[in-house]
């Protein structure tokens, strides 16, 4: 049985479950791991996140900073000049919701107020002034586990228990986000697969989703193309379709409730055949 949930938007509800959803990445970057340069340009960016919407896709996740272990950090002035365009464009053409992956709270204010909707933080709303712009725009917000930054992460990557690590720190971000006015319903959970994480921690991670059941709320689940796929089946970043499609799948059956994704039409298709799988009671 999987849970439902009701996320909060700006202006709407975006019911949950029990048919997953399915978020698109529109990465406007030179460097992301699998398609880094691909959609720097704006009207590429735009014609691809179209797409991906037309491939099923029930939200948008527009980046303008890689986040793959080791990447260089990039300033708001850059971040800006690449996602901004992009936003605007987008919430003329598409329906769906938009969300900024930054965690900057000076680029997450201007994409909410060029359209955007959510906030997704790989720091996990680390910084309080995110925080307060989430509070003040009233955007739903993805809460993600990572230790240290995308450049030092790869050397954090050590626990003794990463189940109960990620309770804790749950528990202690959503405290901090309601005591900062963010309301519980606009709260994405993302136990962040390959963010300082092992092979082992990964897989424990994917196999344990529903631990993560006792906050009700959304579990979003980012492996897409991702190291842990590769390093299972020996395929290069552009060679990982069918692992990204069984990641999926197989995290919807453990409890994943978005699950974050290059191959939208692919994936959204595996995962309405599961779903077909799971309810039928012929």
């Amino acid at each position: 049985m999987h849970a439902t949930a009701m996320l909060r938007l700006d202006d709407q509800d975006l019911f949950i479950g029990p048919r997953p959803l399915v978020m698109g990445i529109v990465n406007v970057t030179p460097d992301s791991f699998s398609d880094g340069g691909e959609f720097l340009d704006a009207d590429r960016a735009v014609a691809h996140a179209k797409q991906l919407a037309a491939d099923g896709a029930d939200w948008l996740d527009l980046g303008g900073e890689s986040t793959r272990p080791g990447a260089e950090p990039v300033d708001a002035e850059e971040e800006l000049r690449r996602v901004i365009p992009v936003i605007e464009k987008l919430t003329e053409e598409v329906t769906v919701p938009i969300s900024i992956d930054t965690y900057k709270p000076d680029v997450a204010r201007l994409a909410l107020n060029a359209g955007a909707t959510i906030i997704n933080d790989v720091t996990g709303f680390r910084d309080p002034r995110m925080i307060e712009v989430a509070a003040e725009s009233s955007a739903a917000c993805v809460v993600m586990h990572m230790r240290g930054t995308p450049k030092t992460m790869n050397d954090l990557a050590t626990y003794d228990d990463v189940v109960g690590e990620l309770i804790g720190y749950f528990e202690q971000r959503m405290r901090q986000l309601e005591e900062g006015g963010v309301a519980r319903e606009r709260v994405v959970l993302d136990p962040g697969i390959g963010f300082a994480k092992r092979r082992a921690h990964n897989l424990t991670l994917m196999k344990e989703l529903r631990t993560f059941d006792r906050f009700g709320r959304p579990i979003l689940l980012g492996a897409s193309r991702k190291r842990i796929i590769g390093e299972i089946t020996g395929r290069g970043e552009r060679d990982r379709l069918a692992g990204s499609i069984t990641t999926a799948v197989c995290g919807y059956l453990h409890g994943a409730q978005i699950l974050r994704v290059h191959d939208v039409a692919a994936i959204r298709d595996a995962l309405d055949i599961a779903l077909a799988i799971e309810e039928n009671e012929s």
